[in-house]
């Protein structure tokens, strides 16, 4: 990328885009990969330090859209669709995503005049990738495990971490024994804090299904007359304004739910719904006042909010278009997991 204005830009999305098939967090990536961008990005003055951090809490978002993906896996938890379908489902909206954030780095680099950087040699690229091919076989361990029936979505979860721990101890070295017990610790009290979340979830759903909220919501959709786009459109409508207030998880086990049974009444793809309501939430995560991505990198890399925020704005701008061309072009979604043998 360093043939094009704004390289290492185009970089931290692309990176983004190889991570998202090894993370399935938008955080993991941000905090990760997304922080050493920054600073390649800040060194020397070339890019501004909000900029910097913009990019990279923006790609992050692509984490849990290309396979595989944690907050689709919830989806599929209370929604009964294919994981299958729903990874699938993500590929093509991922690499949109990345596309339409490359292009307005390409209207920004022009703007701003963005340098040049020296390319790797055409030579030096087969030694480069031999270097990082390990770590790039992990997408192909994880996806193809999946896809060939090999292992389930969650014993991949637990393949890849073995195959990631084995490298990081045994053929790079960068993880000691006692690194490995803090990562161990890390885990461990992360698993409690979300399966906390998860029983409350399922306690408050139990309560409202007694209640017959659901059935009402269907209800109430249904007495719109709107059909299956315009319930779709209003359901994102709904959720690009929660997305600045709630938590994904929230939003996942919480309000889904209640919009399953109108779903379905309608006669909405179920994989077609889950996939564009995860790339509403990812864009939930850049918006104040509950951005978890830009407090998050905010923090870190000591660039103010506000200055974060204004880079971001195209950005969004971006993905929300994104959004929109999933919500009236289903295909988008559905045609690789039709071709994989989904029936809908």
């Amino acid at each position: 990328m360093g043939r094009f204005r704004g390289g290492l830009a185009h970089v931290n999305v692309l990176a983004s885009v190889i991570f998202s098939g090894m993370s399935g967090s938008a955080i993991a990536d941000a905090v990760g990969p997304g922080m050493v961008e920054i600073e390649m990005m800040c060194k020397d003055g070339q890019y501004s330090r909000p900029f910097a951090v913009a990019v990279s809490a923006a790609s992050a978002t692509i984490g849990p859209i290309i396979p595989p993906s944690i907050p689709m896996v919830l989806y599929a938890l209370v929604s009964g669709a294919s994981v299958g379908a729903l990874f699938i489902g993500g590929i093509i909206p991922g690499l949109l995503m990345a596309a339409s954030m490359m292009l307005v780095i390409v209207w920004i680099a022009r703007k701003r005049g963005f340098p040049m950087e020296a390319p790797v040699p055409w030579r030096e690229i087969p030694r480069v990738f031999i270097r990082t091919l390990l770590p790039l076989l992990m997408p192909v361990v994880l996806l193809g495990g999946i896809y060939s029936g090999a292992f389930t979505p969650t014993e991949a979860a637990a393949v890849a971490a073995l195959y990631a721990l084995a490298l990081a101890l045994l053929v790079y070295r960068v993880l000691d024994w006692k690194g490995l017990v803090a990562v161990l610790s890390d885990s461990a009290r992360s698993t409690a804090v979300v399966s906390v979340i998860i029983c409350g979830a399922f306690l408050l759903n139990y309560v409202l299904a007694t209640e017959q909220v659901p059935e009402r919501v269907a209800a109430w959709f249904a007495s719109l007359d709107i059909g299956p786009l315009g319930f779709i459109l209003v359901a994102n409508l709904v959720f690009l304004v929660l997305g600045c207030l709630l938590d994904t998880t929230t939003l996942l086990l919480v309000l889904v739910p209640l919009l399953l049974p109108a779903a379905r009444a309608l006669g909405v793809d179920l994989v077609h719904f889950g996939v564009v309501i995860v790339v509403n939430m990812m864009i939930g995560l850049l918006t104040p006042p509950y951005g978890v991505l830009l407090f998050v990198l905010a923090g870190l890399s000591g660039a103010p909010v506000k200055d974060i925020v204004r880079e971001l704005l195209p950005f969004i701008a971006a993905l929300v278009a994104v959004l929109f061309l999933l919500i009236f072009v289903p295909s988008l979604v559905l045609a690789l997991p039709r071709l994989a043998g989904y029936a809908g």
